[in-house]
């Protein structure tokens, strides 16, 4: 079984757990930091419709919509897709990043941006995503993707891009099949945006309130 593979497999396996998680808000980081941070990032875009790909049980999707957009999920788990539409309408639909790059997807309109809140977790259909995702938008749209920042990284005495062991350690609940996921450097990172066509406008570092440590990274770019 191949990565990409694997990663499918343990979200399909967890999306029960996955979506228990995100309702009892049981992720410290994501309630004090980077679930605010991403939301207010593109509310601050001042946008009028979004496409928010790898969007899990949906919870984004719904907060943009109660912030006034015109909100899209996607995601390649159908476990996930069913719950967001239970939650929040027939808003989202299912799809891989290759079939969203391949235009596989039909879409009711080209959004004014696209954001991927830690959704990049393999290495070659993450690229061919971000290589073709201006096919789903508006020309000149925006583009927020909120990822780990690689500072985490590098102080593990690990910072070379590649597939990096995976768990779900720290999680209440009883998650199995871990995964790798690939991790990308900051250059890296910057390259790929680079290879991609996309404009990289603003970084944002978002603190842990008590640590102030970088709980994420989030790159705001245009097509």
């Amino acid at each position: 079984m191949d990565h990409n593979a694997r990663i499918a497999a343990s979200w399909e396996a967890n999306a029960d757990n996955w979506i228990a998680t995100i309702d009892h808000a049981e992720i410290d980081s994501r309630n004090l930091v980077t679930n605010e941070a991403i939301l207010q990032a593109v509310i601050a875009a001042g946008l009028k419709s979004v496409i928010d790909i790898g969007c899990g049980e949906g919870w984004l999707t719904r907060a943009m919509q109660e912030a006034g957009m015109n909100a899209y999920g996607v995601d390649a788990v159908p476990a996930l897709i069913d719950n967001a539409i239970h939650k929040g309408g027939a808003h989202y639909a299912v799809a891989t990043f290759r079939e969203l790059g391949e235009g596989k997807l039909y879409l009711p309109v080209k959004t004014a941006a696209a954001v991927i809140n830690f959704a990049l977790l393999d290495e070659m259909d993450s690229a061919f995503l971000l290589q073709r995702i201006h096919l789903l938008l508006q020309p000149n749209a925006k583009i927020f993707i909120q990822t780990l920042h690689p500072l985490t990284m590098a102080m593990q005495g690990d910072y070379t891009s590649g597939w990096k062991e995976g768990s779900w350690d720290g999680l209440k609940r009883e998650f199995k099949l871990p995964y790798e996921w690939y991790f990308r450097t900051l250059a890296d990172w910057t390259n790929l945006f680079h290879a991609s066509g996309l404009r990289l406008n603003k970084v944002l570092e978002p603190l842990h309130p008590v640590t102030k440590v970088p709980a994420s990274i989030i790159f705001q770019l245009e097509c």
